[in-house]
């Protein structure tokens, strides 16, 4: 679990700061509308990047002490 979220880190973290370069450059360049877009995105990107980092991983985790060990896996 913990080396897939390693492998995982960067991946995420690659695709939100593409996303907010591309959201600032937007609200540099933008007028009015695209302006509050690229607010908008932003706070949508953080907030996922957040939950994607932090709050998925401790939601699993607790799930996997919950679960029984000896639990078959189904597939």
């Amino acid at each position: 679990v913990d080396e897939g979220f390693a492998n995982a880190r960067s991946a995420i973290v690659d695709a939100n700061v593409t996303t907010l370069i591309t959201s600032l450059i937007l609200f540099q360049f933008g007028t009015g509308p695209v302006k509050g877009f690229a607010v908008t995105l932003s706070i949508g990107i953080v907030a996922s990047f957040v939950s994607a980092l932090y709050v998925t991983r401790t939601l699993f985790l607790i799930h996997l002490s919950r679960r029984n060990s000896t639990d078959p896996i189904s597939i």
